[in-house]
């Protein structure tokens, strides 16, 4: 038993650390959506954002669209004409994505600066790619609403966690580079 425990305690130490890690951060996570509600930023500070950052992105492109709170759900609405295209809900601000990449990343880990710079870095960018998603997702529904499943639940969740497979590739492939010391 020993022997093989001893064999796979690379492979142990990664899953144990990864599920670990994801689980502590989960928690923390809904924690903050329990007790860390406000009344400025509904439903969430972070949804919240993304969704206004969003809407930020789709007027930059000659939409005229308003984000405004739902009155029915913890959502912030996306409209046109007032009419609700979308809705940016809690799951639609990729922070359960960004735990998973961090999981990963502490399961990966390989010197706190050099570790620490890319889980930022990658952060920043699902963070940033997320806020393009959205803006470019409710484009898609307003010009093509004939697609709007296609893009909701195939083209753009595709692009969101295929960032994150690119950046854990990424890190693997520097990993593997690095000198043993």
């Amino acid at each position: 038993m020993f022997k093989l425990i001893n064999k796979y305690k690379s492979v142990l130490r990664f899953i144990l650390t990864f599920v670990g890690s994801y689980f502590v951060l989960v928690f923390i996570y809904n924690m903050y959506l329990k007790y860390g509600a406000s009344d400025t930023y509904y439903p969430d500070i972070i949804t919240h954002t993304v969704a206004k950052q969003s809407e930020s992105i789709i007027n930059a492109m000659g939409y005229d669209m308003k984000v405004v709170p739902s009155k029915v759900e913890p959502a912030m609405n996306l409209m046109v004409d007032n009419k609700v295209l979308a809705r940016v809900v809690e799951g639609c601000n990729a922070v359960s994505v960004m735990l998973l990449f961090v999981s990963f990343m502490l399961a990966f880990f390989e010197g706190k600066k050099r570790t620490l710079l890319f889980i930022f870095g990658g952060v920043v960018l699902i963070y940033g790619m997320n806020v393009t998603r959205i803006g470019l997702l409710a484009i898609g529904i307003y010009e093509y609403p004939e697609y709007t499943e296609l893009l909701h639940g195939t083209i753009f969740p595709a692009v969101i966690y295929g960032t994150v497979f690119l950046l854990w590739l990424g890190w693997i492939r520097s990993y593997k580079k690095q000198p043993k010391s």
